[in-house]
């Protein structure tokens, strides 16, 4: 896995540039991983500002099991299996993990079962 771990880094398409909200920033560069390694097996917290930011408008979610529509990492939807339902609004997450139960709440993260 550090190969293709090593090679989505080098892939990471701002590597000088970071903005701390809405992204991209450090929280952005993990997701870029996380979505090129899914082996890995773990997403970011609902609480971590700039996960969400895609460059693009629509993306495959961070487990690679739904997908994410944002808006420049300032508004968005994702919907997965492994992700749940999410709103993202101005780096704010709302969600419920029907998967494992738990809500996804601003500044707080998961209230309910642990993440994986």
């Amino acid at each position: 896995m550090i190969p293709r771990i090593a090679e989505a880094a080098a892939s990471y398409p701002w590597p000088d540039k970071y903005r701390a909200w809405p992204g991209p920033n450090s929280n952005t560069f993990i997701s870029h991983i996380l979505r090129r390694v899914p082996e890995i097996g773990v997403e970011l917290p609902p609480n971590a500002v700039g996960r969400d930011w895609l460059g693009g408008v629509a993306g495959v979610s961070e487990t690679r099991t739904g997908a994410q529509v944002s808006l420049l990492g300032a508004a968005g939807v994702t919907v997965g299996a492994r992700d749940g339902i999410e709103i993202n609004l101005l780096g704010l997450t709302f969600g419920v993990d029907l998967l494992r139960p738990a809500l996804k709440l601003p500044l707080v993260g998961r209230v309910g079962l642990r993440d994986k």
